[in-house]
C-alpha cells in the first residue's frame, strides 16, 4: 500500500495535530513529544487512541470478507463442544467443558465414578455475561470437597475479586475480597484460607490469612513484602501437609512454610534469601527437597530433614551438570519425577525412591513441547502429562510410574481431516554472530521447496528465562496450507539450551537477543527457506521489544512485523517504579539508575531508536487496560514512527478499549482478533 491509498480513506494519522507537549525525563537532554499519552484522564488521550482505532479500521475494512474467511476457516478446525480429560482427586473426578456458541469454559465434577451424574461447579459464561472482557483467576476447592473459591476480572487489569460458594447449598458466603491476585491455598481445616493482595503497581505483596464466612477487615496480615523487586505467592505442597509462602524476584527466592493441619500457627522461614540464589521445595515424608542453583549455574537437587533444614544437612540427590538444566521435580509416595533440558530440548525420567531404578519418558519427535499435566494427588503411580510438537496437537498422557506404561487419554481432535503426515518438522542451528548456535524449530507442509519463495512466519520472546514451545496450533494451519513455513527462533535470553543461555540475553548481554534473532533470519533466506519479501516476523510483550529492536537493527530484512503489547519504551518505563513490575525489571535488564545500564538501555530501546529510515508494513496492537505494557507504549511507539519512518509503508495502531496483556478474552473473540493479524500479513504479503 502506498500513503496516497491511505490518504483516499480520508482519516488521516491524527499523530500530526496531537505531538506539541514536550517533558523532559529524569534529567535526560532528549525530548519526549508523546509523554501525553500516558494521561489517561485526559479526553483528547481516549480520543487519539479511538482515532487510530478508526484509521486501522478504514485501513483494513477492505479486507473484512477475507477476515470472516479466516475466521470460519480456524473455528472449522475446533470441537466446539468439547471437554477435558477428568482427574481425580480423593473420590471425584474433576474437569471443565466447553459448548458451542459459548465463548468461556463450564467447570464440573462427578462423584465416584464418571458415570455419575454432572455437577457444574462454575459457569464462566454466567459470570461474563454483561462484561466485555472476563476472565478467571482462582479456582480452588477445599480439601473437603465443599468450598470453592474463585476469583475473575472483568477489565483485563489483573485485579482480581475472590468469592466463596458452597458448594452443597449453592449459597454464597457474605464476603468477597478485592485486589486479589491469581495466588490462594486452603488450609487443611477447610475454614481457613491464604491469599495475597497486591498493591498500586500490581505487585502480589501482601499474604493474609482468612477465616470462611468472616469480614476480610478482620483478616490477619501475616506478611508484607516491602521490596519492590519481590512478588509474592502462596501454594500447598502436593503433599498437602504444608503450605508454602514464596517470595521471589527475577534471581532471587525466599520461602517460609506452615503446617497445614496448624493454619494459625507461625510461618517458618527455609532459608534467607541471598542475592542470586533461586531455590524452589517440594515435600516427601519427614524431608524438603530442594532445586537450587546455590553454586550450581543450571540447578541441582538436595534433600534435608524439616527438622534439620542448614545446610549443613543438605544431602545431594542430583548433582550440578554443564551440559543439563534442572528445570524442576515433581514428587510422590513412591516416585521421583525429574524434568530437565539438555541439547535445548526437554527431558523427563522417573526415579523409584525406593529401588533407585530411573526410566526415561522418551518424546519421538525433533522439536516438540511437554509439560506436567493435573496431578493432585500424593499417593498415586500415575503421572498425567501433556506432550505437543509443531505437528502432533495437543495430547494428554497417563504414564504408570510402576509399570512403566503410558496410555493416550485424549489428543485434541483437529475437525476437518487433518493428517499429520501432510506437514514436517525440523530442529535447525543458526549461527550467531559470535560463533554461538542458535537453534530454530520449524515446520511446513510436506513437499515445501527451499526455492526462497515461501512466505516464512518468524517468532520469538527471548527474555525473563523462557522457553518458547514448539507446541501445536490448528489456527496455524491457516497460514501452512497457504505455503507458509513457520518457524521459532530459540535466542539468548530463554533458557533453551541452559542457564547460561539466559544470562547471556539479559543485563548489558541483551543485545544477543536481537542478533540471534536477526542471524536465524538471515539463515533462513540464505537456506532457501524464504526471502526478505516473504518475511513475516510477530511477537509479544517482551518478544514486542524484540520486534522493534531488530527492526530498528535491520528494517530491511523483514517484510511484515506485527507486535503485540510490545514494551518498547525501555528506559522510561523502568525509571518509574510506580508502573507495575519497574522495580523488578532491573534485575531482567539492569538499574537505569547506573550510567552504565542507562546508556546500554537506551541504545536498544526501540522508542528511543527510531530514525529517519525506512520500516516494513507494521501492525502494532495495545490493551487499553494492560497492566503489564501499558497502552502508551506501543502508542508512543507508533506515534514516533509515523513521524520519522521515511517510506509509504503500512503503520496500524490497534487498541483493544476493553481489554488488557491478553488482548481479547473469549475463543470467539481471541479467534477474531487472530484474524485480523493473519490478514494483515497475508495482505501486506500480497497472497490475496
Amino acid at each position: 500500500m502506498t500513503k496516497d491509498r491511505v490518504l483516499q480513506t480520508n482519516i488521516l494519522p491524527p499523530v500530526a495535530e496531537k505531538q506539541l507537549q514536550v517533558l523532559e525525563l529524569h534529567g535526560d537532554r532528549r525530548l519526549d513529544n508523546y509523554f501525553w499519552l500516558r494521561d489517561i484522564d485526559n479526553p483528547k488521550v481516549v480520543q487519539y487512541l479511538e482515532e487510530e482505532n478508526a484509521y486501522t479500521d478504514a485501513i483494513m475494512q477492505h479486507t473484512a470478507s477475507l477476515q470472516t474467511q479466516l475466521y470460519e476457516e480456524m473455528l472449522s478446525r475446533i470441537q466446539e463442544t468439547d471437554l477435558t480429560v477428568p482427574y481425580r482427586k480423593d473420590n471425584y473426578y474433576y474437569y471443565s467443558r466447553t459448548e458451542a456458541g459459548k465463548a468461556y469454559r463450564i467447570y464440573c465434577r462427578k462423584k465416584d465414578s464418571l458415570d455419575a451424574p454432572e455437577e457444574i461447579l462454575l459457569d464462566e459464561n454466567e459470570l461474563a455475561e454483561g462484561h466485555d472482557f472476563f476472565d478467571l483467576g482462582i479456582f480452588d476447592v477445599s480439601p473437603d470437597h465443599q468450598i470453592l473459591a474463585y476469583s475473575f476480572d472483568t477489565s483485563g487489569s489483573e485485579r482480581y475479586t475472590l468469592y466463596f460458594l458452597d458448594l452443597n447449598t449453592r449459597q454464597f458466603y457474605p464476603e468477597t475480597i478485592a485486589d486479589t491476585y491469581f495466588s490462594f491455598c486452603w488450609a487443611n481445616d477447610n475454614r481457613t484460607g491464604f491469599y495475597t493482595k497486591i498493591d498500586h503497581a500490581n505487585r502480589p505483596y501482601q499474604l493474609f490469612r482468612h477465616t470462611l464466612g468472616t469480614s476480610p477487615e478482620s483478616d490477619e496480615l501475616i506478611y508484607h513484602e516491602p521490596d519492590d523487586a519481590y512478588s509474592l505467592y502462596v501454594g500447598n505442597t502436593r503433599s498437602q501437609a504444608y503450605i508454602l509462602m514464596s517470595l521471589q524476584s527475577s534471581i532471587t527466592t525466599e520461602i517460609h512454610y506452615l503446617d497445614a493441619n496448624h493454619p494459625h500457627n507461625s510461618f517458618q522461614i527455609i532459608y534467607p534469601r541471598q542475592t542470586g540464589i533461586e531455590y524452589y521445595i517440594d515435600h516427601h515424608n519427614d524431608d524438603f527437597y530442594i532445586v537450587t542453583n546455590e553454586a550450581a549455574t543450571n540447578f541441582k537437587l538436595v534433600k534435608t530433614p524439616i527438622t534439620a533444614l542448614s545446610k549443613d544437612n543438605w544431602e545431594t540427590i542430583i548433582p550440578h551438570r554443564e551440559d543439563v538444566l534442572l528445570s524442576g521435580i515433581s514428587l510422590f509416595t513412591d516416585h521421583l519425577v525429574i524434568y530437565e533440558r539438555k541439547d535445548g530440548l526437554q527431558a523427563a525420567r522417573v526415579r523409584n525412591l525406593s529401588t533407585g531404578d530411573e526410566d526415561n519418558i522418551a518424546f519421538p519427535e525433533p522439536t516438540y513441547a511437554f509439560s506436567e499435566g493435573s496431578n493432585p494427588e500424593f499417593n498415586t503411580n500415575i503421572l498425567r502429562f501433556h506432550y505437543t510438537s509443531l505437528i502432533t496437537p495437543p495430547s494428554v498422557f497417563d504414564y504408570n510410574m510402576a509399570t512403566k506404561e503410558r496410555e493416550l487419554k485424549k489428543q485434541t481432535e483437529v475437525l476437518g481431516g487433518y493428517d499429520p503426515t501432510q506437514y514436517c518438522s525440523e530442529w535447525l542451528m543458526a549461527t550467531a554472530p559470535d560463533g554461538v548456535q542458535v537453534p530454530i524449530s520449524i515446520v511446513y507442509k510436506t513437499g515445501t521447496k527451499k526455492d526462497g519463495k515461501n512466505p516464512l512466519l518468524l517468532t520469538g520472546y527471548g527474555s525473563y528465562g523462557s522457553s518458547y514451545p514448539a507446541s501445536f496450533s490448528s489456527t496455524r494451519l491457516t497460514l501452512l496450507d497457504r505455503g507458509f513455513v513457520f518457524a521459532i527462533a530459540h535466542i539468548r535470553g530463554g533458557e533453551e539450551m541452559g542457564r547460561e543461555w539466559y544470562e547471556n540475553g539479559k543485563f548489558l548481554h541483551k543485545k544477543n537477543t536481537f542478533t540471534d534473532f536477526i542471524a536465524c533470519a538471515e539463515y533462513l533466506i540464505n537456506e532457501g527457506w524464504t526471502t526478505n519479501t516473504n518475511l513475516a516476523i510477530t511477537g509479544g510483550s517482551a518478544g514486542g521489544l524484540l520486534m522493534g529492536a531488530v527492526i530498528n537493527m535491520r528494517p530491511d530484512l523483514f517484510q511484515v512485523v506485527v507486535a503485540n503489547v510490545p514494551f518498547v519504551d525501555v528506559v522510561t518505563t523502568i525509571l518509574d517504579t510506580s508502573l507495575p513490575l519497574s522495580a523488578a525489571e532491573w534485575e531482567e535488564w539492569g538499574n537505569p539508575n547506573d550510567p552504565i545500564y542507562y546508556e546500554y538501555m537506551k541504545s536498544y530501546s526501540p522508542y528511543d531508536n527510531v530514525e529517519a529510515q525506512t520500516y516494513p508494513d507494521l501492525l502494532i496492537t495495545a490493551g487499553l487496560n494492560d497492566s503489564r505494557v501499558k497502552y502508551w507504549e506501543p502508542a508512543k511507539w507508533t506515534a514516533k514512527l509515523r513521524e520519522l519512518k521515511t517510506d509509504n509503508n503500512i503503520l496500524l495502531l490497534k487498541t483493544n478499549m476493553d481489554a488488557g496483556h491478553s488482548g481479547a478474552s473469549g475463543r470467539y473473540e481471541s479467534l477474531k482478533e487472530l484474524a485480523f493479524e493473519y490478514a494483515f500479513i497475508l495482505e501486506q504479503l500480497k497472497l490475496v
